[in-house]
């Protein structure tokens, strides 16, 4: 009993440290990536919105499953087993579901980026998260830098592109330079790119959690399996 009394507690605060990671890094990502974020036309919910409700849960879940654990008390170890049951399977049903609509996502993204591109110079703020990506990726446009050819603000500025897809601060022009002056990747692909180069990653600690969830709501199941009948009230 003291054995599982302990693992289930050093369970409980790795699985706190794995929620206060998932918290910041929720926070991280809506601080630096919230912007980028917005340029996608899908409704689902964005990754840092799901990272910090799904951290701030384990947290302080994370906290009742260490009590339950030092208090032996049955029915806290039970709710404990429960959530972390629910948390798996939430966890494996957003994977599943990403999984299978992901050419869905992937398609509000460059949606997203159409529109924003179509739009520059009248939406200030998708305007702003546009520059910010094509200079933090090095690129232009969504496929290409040839989308400005067509677009309402190059028109109107004589076939010029913004600043952000230049490779020198001077300014280019579509005309003059082609694509010697500008970043010739569409952003499209280079998000693309980075998101599959890192899925190795994501999936690999995706798996790590699952496999300590499982352990987890073992040991809370063994522990309250063992817990006396009448050992039901806090102490």
């Amino acid at each position: 009993m003291t054995v599982l009394k302990l693992s289930l507690m050093a369970f409980s605060f790795v699985f706190w440290a794995a929620g206060l990671t998932m918290l910041i890094v929720g926070l991280w990502a809506k601080m630096r990536l919230g912007g980028y974020l917005a340029l996608s036309a899908s409704d689902s919910p964005s990754a840092p919105a799901i990272l910090l409700a799904t951290g701030t849960a384990v947290i302080v879940w994370a906290f009742l499953g260490c009590f339950s654990a030092a208090t032996e008390h049955r029915g806290l170890l039970r709710t404990y087993g429960v959530f972390l049951a629910a948390v798996l399977l939430a966890g494996l049903t957003a994977g599943l579901s990403a999984l299978l609509y992901r050419q869905d996502i992937a398609r509000g993204f460059r949606e997203g980026l159409r529109q924003a591109l179509s739009a520059y110079g009248e939406d200030e703020g998708k305007a702003d998260a546009l520059d910010t990506l094509q200079r933090a990726l090095g690129c232009c446009g969504v496929e290409s830098y040839r989308d400005w050819l067509a677009s309402p603000w190059a028109l109107q500025q004589n076939a010029s592109v913004p600043l952000s897809c230049c490779r020198a601060r001077r300014g280019c022009s579509l005309s003059s330079a082609g694509a010697h002056g500008l970043h010739p990747e569409g952003c499209f692909g280079k998000v693309s790119a980075f998101v599959s180069s890192n899925m190795f990653c994501i999936a690999t600690a995706a798996l790590g959690l699952a496999v300590l969830q499982v352990v987890g709501i073992v040991l809370a199941c063994l522990m309250a399996a063992r817990v006396p009948a009448h050992v039901t009230t806090l102490h």
